[in-house]
């Protein structure tokens, strides 16, 4: 049976007649009225149409026949909310549901759910982490990474609206319940520290049709904030988002909201001074096979949120699904849910209090897309933001909740200097306020103090490309590097380089969806005499700046090529390759034909530059990796290396690819691992191993390498 649990919180006692008490215990909808200041949640009633709460889909419940005439309402009047989230119901199957008829009365947007790759916000596109959010408005920071019963929010860093409403008790206290439908739900509301935050709380142990009743029950009892969330669709899915089973399930979800929506109705009907908003969202996307898979593809981030109000910061109701990820994040996000319930219920704290990572939508002033990025000097925070809405107003950040700076109206960015005794990892928590819009985000920062450009880096330098001009030139005129395709000009310049004052110039910006007919694109770099080959060279090291795309969108499937000489269908192919993978990751390989060695899990911050290098050292039999990352500080990490792998370092000898692989088709072969922009900067080959501390201060100095010639 459908497990159900109560508070021991209840509101002020008061007096109830035998009539009013014994329809508060059956939750009737009968009593209370609009002057009820608050009785407590009885023990619910078995739901209508309920089953014994196995796994399987269920009948919806048929609907609850409209009374007879006017009747007070249970519980008291004001403002109210309504929130559902479903798993596995995609933006496309609601649009194609309300295109049928179904849930008329709400407005549907496109969301975005998973915070952004590459940045402290990123979180698995999964129930649990989805699921903290809906409760707390924040991405990762609220501590749960999986779907499992051992994940719990980390409610002191991360408070969940239910809290924050506990904290408003006049005129009355707020009542609120869930009903749950998966384990990962169940689990986070039964934890100990938000289950006391919540007067009914009920598991229906994935029977949608017992979440449909419980969920009416609630509302027709007055609760003030009733979440429910459905997971039919999301099992229904499995067999494919175009079978007939997914349909079926996504229009019994759809009758089942149906039935709260008309369960509101007539408590309106009976009470105009009921307000209520309700929200309709879904935990994740899903792939072209109706799989879950976790990671910040498009197609997984995509979500919804559907309301029965017009919002002025909902962008885009009824539009159709963003065609990339770029696009999908310029729309609302999972994170704006909490606060709209909050601002709703009059229970959201004022603007520089707020700890949440999206905005009220009910907000005239929309501040979105806040992120933090180090700026080239390693002793800086650059802050970015859009606005929509009335932007004519006064722009005021915080810093870790103090006021650090006031910005004329419209204001898009700002600077943060930073000041810290040594260098190190530190981290921030910056709001930014505009008009009645607030929103926040976690930076972190790898702080350096001003740093020198080792001389020693001259020693040994094989080639090197400043990289600030085309054609492409060796300062050493030892190599080439040109587009692999003569008719696939790839390469643009970019005038954002990784530099400092005065050394900043332009980058090379290397476009693999420019290709030409057969698919060929990338940039090739051709050494006159090849280190990797050569057997006079013992050692040798290659480095580069490197910036992805701000979500780092080729780190998804099979992923992109950084740089290789190899065909890199498979790490076990001859040669050297550097790849990004989901998750911003960087993976070192070399492989021989058969044998492989790899150095795995260094992490990117997205759309920042990184200084990457690879140190092969023939004769001690040895690779290892560098990450230099400005909100991730270095990360290094070694793979033994055996004499068949060495003989292989030359891989295809046809060449090293940058944003492709020693082919030149490498995104035509993988189909899955989207073409995109890969920016680099500053590439050098040395016939030696650089030391960590060279290395260290190619990346701490943010000066070229043409700044010692």
């Amino acid at each position: 049976m459908p497990r159900t649990h109560l508070s021991s919180r209840r509101a002020r006692p008061r007096s109830l007649g035998l009539g009013a008490l014994a329809c508060t215990l059956a939750l009737a909808a009968c009593g209370g009225g609009g002057g009820n200041n608050g009785a407590g949640l009885a023990l619910l009633a078995p739901a209508p149409g309920g089953n014994t709460g196995s796994a399987a889909p269920a009948p919806a419940p048929a609907p609850a026949p409209a009374p007879a005439g006017p009747q007070a309402n249970a519980g008291r009047s004001g403002p109210k909310v309504l929130l559902v989230q479903v798993d596995g119901m995609t933006y496309a199957a609601l649009r194609e549901a309300q295109a049928g008829g179904a849930l008329a009365s709400l407005r549907a947007a496109p969301a975005w759910t998973g915070g952004i790759a590459g940045t402290p916000s990123a979180q698995p596109t999964t129930t649990g982490p989805a699921f903290a959010t809906l409760l707390t408005g924040t991405w990762a920071r609220h501590g749960v990474a999986f779907d499992t019963a051992d994940q719990r929010i980390d409610t002191a860093r991360t408070p969940t609206l239910l809290a924050q409403l506990r904290l408003r008790t006049q005129p009355y206290a707020y009542r609120t319940g869930l009903v749950t439908g998966s384990a990962v739900a169940a689990s986070l509301g039964a934890a100990a520290d938000v289950a006391p935050t919540l007067d009914a709380r009920v598991d229906c142990t994935g029977d949608d049709a017992c979440v449909t009743g419980r969920a009416r029950q609630l509302i027709e009892a007055g609760t003030d904030l009733t979440l429910a969330e459905y997971t039919g669709p999301a099992r229904a899915a499995t067999d494919g988002l175009a079978g007939s089973a997914y349909r079926a399930s996504v229009g019994a979800t759809a009758a089942g909201v149906q039935q709260l929506l008309d369960a509101i109705a007539r408590r309106q009907a009976n009470d105009p001074q009921e307000d209520w908003l309700v929200l309709l969202t879904a935990d994740h996307g899903l792939d072209a096979f109706g799989t879950a898979t976790g990671s910040q593809s498009l197609a997984d981030k995509t979500v919804f949120i559907a309301s029965n109000k017009a919002l002025p910061s909902l962008p885009a109701v009824n539009d159709a699904p963003p065609a990339d990820v770029a696009t999908l994040l310029q729309a609302a996000a999972a994170t704006d849910l909490a606060p709209t319930v909050l601002q709703h219920l009059g229970a959201l704290p004022a603007l520089d209090k707020r700890g949440y990572d999206g905005i009220a939508l009910q907000a005239a002033t929309a501040v979105r897309n806040l992120r933090a990025t180090a700026g080239a000097d390693k002793a800086s925070l650059v802050l970015s933001w859009t606005m929509a809405g009335n932007t004519q107003v006064p722009v005021k950040v915080y810093r870790d909740g103090t006021l650090i700076a006031t910005l004329p109206a419209a204001s898009t960015r700002y600077t943060d200097a930073i000041q810290a005794a040594a260098d190190g990892l530190y981290a921030y928590r910056y709001t930014v306020v505009a008009g009645d819009s607030a929103t926040g985000v976690q930076a972190q920062i790898a702080y350096v103090k001003p740093a020198v450009l080792s001389a020693a880096l001259l020693q040994g330098l094989a080639a090197y490309y400043p990289l600030n001009a085309l054609p492409t030139t060796d300062a050493l005129g030892a190599s080439t590097m040109a587009p692999w395709a003569s008719d696939a000009a790839a390469g643009s310049l970019v005038s954002d380089d990784p530099f400092v004052a005065p050394y900043k110039a332009k980058a090379l910006r290397v476009d693999s969806t420019i290709k030409n007919a057969s698919g060929m694109s990338g940039y090739r770099l051709l050494q006159g005499t090849d280190v990797a080959t050569d057997s006079s060279v013992t050692a040798y090291t290659l480095g580069f700046w490197l910036r992805t795309d701000a979500s780092c969108s080729q780190g998804v499937s099979n992923g992109g090529t950084v740089i290789g000489n190899k065909n890199y269908t498979t790490g076990a192919n001859a040669g050297l390759a550097i790849g990004l993978f989901s998750g911003c990751e960087i993976r070192f390989n070399v492989g021989a034909g058969g044998s492989r060695a790899d150095s795995n899990g260094y992490k990117l911050s997205a759309g920042q530059w990184a200084y990457v290098a690879v140190v092969i050292d023939k004769a001690n039999l040895k690779m290892t990796g560098y990450v230099l990352d400005p909100a991730l500080g270095t990360q290094t990490g070694s793979a033994t290396l055996t004499t068949t792998l060495v003989a292989q370092l030359g891989g295809l000898k046809n060449g090293i690819g940058l944003n492709e692989d020693g082919t030149g088709l490498y995104y035509q072969r993988e189909t899955s691992s989207p073409r995109g922009a890969m920016d680099f900067d500053d590439v050098a080959i040395w016939r030696r191993a650089l030391t960590a501390d060279e290395i260290a201060s190619l990346f701490k100095s943010a000066q070229p390498l043409s700044t010692l010639r």
